[in-house]
């Protein structure tokens, strides 16, 4: 079996977490949680921008107005998706006494949402209507 379809398996069972290695201190784990708790507030915040960029700006230009909802809705939905696996690979690696895992992904986040954020400065500055 894949190590993807591995870590799939996890998203959805998490009990088999309890398997591997020893239980770590408690308010590790909880932080842990509150850490992805933290990137589903982001990924909805993401979703919630791309519907109000499609929904309340209908004068944009459609190319402009489709192609920044959909890059904030491809965000949050990457978001949440990365959520839960980094979830697991935290408490995994804490279980195991592991270093905890690093990822590309919050630079990546932040320059998709800096993309965007620019895009809508231009927007609000030079006022592009379709």
């Amino acid at each position: 079996m894949s190590d993807f379809v591995r870590g799939l398996r996890w998203w959805f069972a998490p009990q088999r977490i309890r398997e591997e290695g020893d239980t770590p201190d408690y308010r590790f784990s909880l932080a842990n949680e509150r850490t992805f708790l933290a990137w589903l507030r982001t990924a909805l915040a993401l979703v919630g921008g791309g519907f109000a960029v499609d929904q309340f700006l209908p004068d944009l230009r459609w190319g402009v107005r489709v192609g920044m909802a959909l890059a904030l809705l491809a965000a949050g939905a990457l978001c949440a998706l990365r959520a839960v696996n980094h979830w697991v690979r935290c408490e995994r690696a804490m279980r195991r006494g592991e270093d905890l895992p690093v990822s590309r992904f919050p630079a990546l986040l932040s320059l998709a949402v800096g993309v965007v954020a620019v895009a809508m400065v231009l927007v609000v500055v030079f006022g592009w209507r379709g």
